[in-house]
């Protein structure tokens, strides 16, 4: 367990590496290693666990009865997931977590997490602290997602998304971190309208791209 890399983490930030390994046991926490293609969490199941992706990354998404899939966001590494439903306890997953590439996750009791131990260490405190904070952040990440889902075209939907990236990392070079059927479930489009619309963009000079790097332009969208 690389526990400097977990320091790093949003979840336990402010915690000395040192303490982290002190606290696991606290926190009820075992590693689980998944290959990809491999669903850790089906639409159903109810969890209680706050999870951690260490190495590798996962696809959060919703699936309906005809198979119709929306991407609702990626998990990487130093991420959490379904922390929310394991706040709920009872209720159960809408969504699916699936590895998309070799992953490695470190589970957590939520009890253990929001519980001070006998020790009443304050590094505890502090990692509930961390969790509350980044549970405001996942209900804006959410809140975003339904921003860039709001315009009737494909082409607003795509600089509604893009235009956000490059706010986000102050430059008009940005990275999408889907491949093209991710990001079109992501807006909910159909792949070969997207691809056929980005295509489009390109020859009215809105954008150049590569793969999943994208350079915007400061022309006018309309």
């Amino acid at each position: 367990m690389d526990f400097t890399f977990l320091a790093s983490t949003e979840f336990f930030a402010d915690v000395k590496p040192e303490e982290i390994r002190e606290r696991l046991a606290c926190l009820g926490a075992n590693v689980r290693s998944y290959p990809k293609g491999t669903c850790i969490h089906h639409a159903g199941d109810r969890v209680s666990t706050v999870s951690l992706v260490t190495k590798g990354s996962v696809i959060i998404e919703h699936n309906d009865i005809w198979g119709n899939r929306t991407i609702l966001g990626q998990a990487m590494a130093g991420d959490l997931f379904a922390e929310a439903y394991a706040c709920l306890g009872s209720e159960p997953l809408m969504i699916s977590v699936t590895a998309s590439e070799e992953t490695t996750v470190l589970m957590m009791n939520l009890q253990k997490v929001l519980t001070t131990c006998s020790k009443s260490c304050p590094q505890h405190q502090k990692i509930a602290e961390n969790l509350l904070k980044i549970l405001a952040r996942k209900n804006l990440s959410l809140s975003r997602r339904m921003l860039h889902t709001a315009p009737k075209t494909i082409r607003g939907r795509v600089l509604s998304y893009l235009s956000f990236l490059s706010t986000r990392s102050h430059s008009s070079h940005v990275t999408v971190p889907f491949d093209r059927q991710q990001l079109a479930d992501y807006l909910g489009v159909d792949r070969s309208a997207l691809s056929a619309e980005l295509s489009k963009m390109q020859k009215d000079g809105l954008i150049r791209y590569h793969r999943n790097e994208f350079f915007l332009s400061a022309n006018d969208p309309s």
